[in-house]
C-alpha cells in the first residue's frame, strides 16, 4: 500500500509507519496510513522548513503556567512575556514550557476541552507567537485523556461518529485488578449515553475521560493535534501521562508495547518533517521503567529524570548522600541523540514511586514525615492490593529544603540553591519550575480553599506581588532569585556542562558530599561539582581530580592554592575548576 502513496515522507519512513500501523491495528492500519500522510502533507504545506538544532549549555527550560502572572488590562500570556524580557530572563532561559493553555474544566489545565484553542482567559495564539520571538516553546500534548465537558465527549454520549468510538469503555465485571493506578479514585466512571449506562476509563479523575487508542481514528486525530502544535511553534512536545495510553484487561495497562509503538511512530513522523522538535515523555515511575522511553534511541529524545527530585530531597533531609551517589554510579549511558530533562520541582508533586528500589521503604516513610513537618501534604495512589500508599509529596521545593530547627534565612536559601546547582550541573538539560526560580514557599491557603493538595505549589501572582516577593534582597525569595540568576549566568558559559559532556561520580569517602566530575572533550574543561548535604563544614582535598596552580569555585568566585583543602559549608554547592596562575 505504501508504495502507491505520493508524499513528502521518504520511502523508508513510509515503510516504518506502515509496519507500525499494521502492528497496532492489523489490516485497519492501511486506511490510517493514508490519513496520516494527508495530515503530514497539510503540515508541510503550512510550516517552514527548519533544520535540526543540537542542544548545548545554554539550553534551560522554564516550566510555567500561562496565567502565572497577571496585571490589569493585559492577557496573562503577554504579562508573562513582559516579565521574562524586562528581567532579562529571556537571555538566561532558552525555552518556555507553557503548561496546558487550552480551555479546560479541571486539574489546572490537564482536563482539556479543546486541544487547538487558547483559553481566552490567558490570551490568544498571537500572544504565544509573541512569546516565541524571544524564547523557544514547549507544549503539552495531553493525549491519554480529555475533559468530560468537551464537545468530543458530548458527541460520544450522543453516539455521533467518529466520536462514538473515541473513549475507552469497560465492563465493571472485567478483571482490571492488575491495572496500575496513579490515583485512589475509581478507575471506571458511569455515564449515561444513547445506549444506556456505559462505564468509561477515568485513570486520573471522573472529569478526565480516557481516549481509546485501540481505534485508529483516535491516533490519527491526535497526530493531527501534534502537528498543529509544531506548526504553532512548539519545539518540545511533552507527552503527558504517556505510560497509561493503551489499555488491555488483565494487564497492568502501563508501558504496554503498543504505547511504545505509538511513541516511535510520532518520532518517525517528526524526524522526517520537523527534525528540530524533541519529544519529552512524562512517566512518573521507577527509574528503569522511566528510561525505557528512550527505546534504542528511536523513541523520545528527552526523558524526565524523575528519580532526581526525591533523591536530592532525601539526601538533604537526612544529611547523607550515600543513596543518591549510589544511584549516580549506577546510571547507564543513554542511547545516542537522547538526554535527560533534569528538574527538582514542577506543577506536580515530588514523586515517591521513583524512589522504589533506590531507597528503603522505612526511609521513604521518614522522608514523608519530614515533609509533613514542613507543611507539606501527601497525595496517594491505590496499589493492586487495594491499599492506598503515598504517590507524591505536595510541597514547595523551597520549603522542602527548610533546615531543621533553624530559621536562618541565609542557610535556607543556601541549601535550596545547592540542590539547584547540582541539578543544573548534571548531564542533561535543566528544567526550572517558575516557583523555584522565584523562591516561592507553600501556598497553604490555595490548597485549603481549592481542596487540592497540588495547589500548594501552584500559586498565581499579581505582577505587583511577584515584584515585591523577589525585590527584597535579604528575604528568602530575594536571596533565591538573585542566587539562581547567578547560577544561570555561569552555567551557560561552561562547556563542561554541555548535555553530552562526560559525567563521572566521585567517591570522596564522606557520606555528606554529593560529588561528580563533568568534562568537555572538545574544550578540555573539567568541573568538579560538590554539595555538602550535612550540618558540618567539610574540608576536601581536590588535587586528585583537578589540576592547575589554583582551584576556583565558579559560584563563589574564591580561589585557593591547589595544595590547600577546599572548605565546603553546610548546605553549600561548589563548581570547582583548576586554573593556572597569573
Amino acid at each position: 500500500m505504501e508504495s502507491s502513496i505520493t508524499t513528502a515522507l521518504n520511502p523508508a519512513t513510509l515503510g516504518r509507519l506502515a509496519a507500525r500501523l499494521e502492528n497496532l491495528y492489523g489490516a485497519a492500519g492501511t486506511d490510517s496510513l493514508r490519513q496520516i500522510v494527508d495530515a503530514v502533507e497539510q503540515f508541510v504545506a503550512r510550516s517552514p522548513d527548519e533544520s535540526y538544532r543540537g542542544w548545548d549549555p545554554s539550553d534551560v527550560v522554564l516550566i510555567t503556567y500561562g496565567d502565572q502572572v497577571r496585571e490589569e488590562g493585559k492577557p496573562p500570556l503577554a504579562t508573562l512575556g513582559q516579565v521574562l524580557r524586562e528581567r532579562g530572563l529571556d537571555q538566561l532561559l532558552s525555552t518556555v514550557h507553557l503548561l496546558p493553555f487550552y480551555p479546560y474544566s479541571s486539574d489546572d489545565g490537564f482536563s482539556v476541552i479543546d486541544y487547538t484553542a487558547v483559553n481566552p482567559d490567558l490570551g490568544s495564539w498571537d500572544d504565544i507567537a509573541e512569546l516565541q520571538k524571544t524564547s523557544r516553546l514547549a507544549f503539552d500534548l495531553v493525549l491519554n485523556h480529555m475533559s468530560s465537558q468537551s464537545e468530543w465527549f458530548a458527541s460520544y454520549l450522543r453516539g455521533e461518529e467518529p466520536y462514538a468510538r473515541f473513549f475507552r469503555e469497560a465492563d465493571p465485571d472485567d478483571d482490571l485488578s492488575a491495572a496500575v493506578r496513579p490515583r485512589s479514585s475509581p478507575l471506571l466512571t458511569p455515564f449515561e449515553t444513547h445506549r444506556g449506562t456505559r462505564h468509561v476509563w477515568t485513570t486520573f479523575s471522573a472529569d478526565q475521560v480516557d481516549l481509546n487508542f485501540a481505534e485508529p481514528i483516535v491516533l490519527v486525530t491526535m497526530l493531527e493535534v501534534l502537528l498543529e502544535y509544531v506548526a504553532r511553534g512548539a519545539q518540545i512536545i511533552r507527552l503527558d501521562a504517556i505510560a497509561f495510553l493503551w489499555k488491555e484487561s488483565g494487564t497492568s495497562c502501563l508501558h504496554l508495547w503498543q504505547t511504545h509503538e505509538v511513541v516511535k511512530l510520532m518520532r518517525d513522523i517528526l524526524s522526517a518533517v520537523a527534525p528540530q522538535v524533541w519529544l519529552l515523555t512524562e512517566t512518573n515511575v521507577p527509574y528503569q521503567e522511566n528510561v525505557s522511553y528512550f527505546g534504542t534511541g528511536d523513541e523520545a529524545q528527552l526523558v524526565y529524570q524523575f528519580s532526581l527530585p526525591p533523591l536530592l530531597l532525601d539526601a538533604f533531609t537526612h544529611g547523607d548522600a550515600t543513596l543518591l551517589m549510589r544511584w549516580l554510579v549506577g546510571l547507564e549511558k543513554n542511547p545516542s541523540g537522547t538526554t535527560f530533562l533534569n528538574f527538582t520541582a514542577s506543577h506536580d508533586g515530588i514523586g515517591v514511586r521513583p524512589l522504589e528500589g533506590l531507597v528503603p521503604e522505612e526511609q521513604i516513610g521518614r522522608l514523608v514525615s519530614a515533609m509533613q513537618e514542613r507543611g507539606g501534604l501527601v497525595s496517594s495512589r491505590r496499589r493492586e492490593d487495594g491499599v492506598d500508599v503515598p504517590y507524591e509529596l505536595n510541597i514547595s521545593y523551597v520549603d522542602a529544603l527548610a533546615p531543621t530547627n533553624s530559621t536562618d534565612t541565609e542557610l535556607h536559601a543556601r541549601r535550596f540553591l545547592a540542590t539547584q546547582a547540582v541539578m543544573l550541573a548534571l548531564q542533561g538539560i535543566p528544567a526550572i519550575y517558575f516557583h523555584s526560580l522565584f523562591g516561592t514557599q507553600n501556598d497553604v491557603q490555595g490548597a485549603q480553599l481549592s481542596g487540592q493538595s497540588r495547589r500548594i505549589n501552584r500559586r498565581k501572582f499579581h505582577r505587583h506581588e511577584l515584584d515585591t516577593q523577589i525585590d527584597h534582597p535579604n528575604s528568602l525569595s530575594g536571596r533565591i532569585y538573585a542566587g539562581y540568576r547567578h547560577l544561570l549566568r555561569l552555567r551557560r558559559k561552561q562547556s563542561a556542562f554541555h548535555p553530552n559532556a562526560e559525567q563521572t561520580p566521585i567517591d570522596t569517602g564522606n557520606p555528606a558530599l554529593i560529588s561528580f566530575l563533568r568534562f568537555s572533550e572538545n574544550s578540555g574543561q573539567t568541573v568538579l561539582v560538590v554539595a555538602n548535604v550535612g550540618s558540618e563544614r567539610v574540608l576536601l582535598d581536590v588535587t586528585k581530580w583537578l589540576t592547575g596552580a589554583k582551584v576556583q569555585d565558579l559560584i563563589s568566585g574564591w580561589e585557593v592554592p591547589a595544595a590547600a583543602q577546599t572548605d565546603v559549608l553546610p548546605g553549600q554547592a561548589c563548581w570547582l575548576t583548576g586554573i593556572e596562575s597569573g
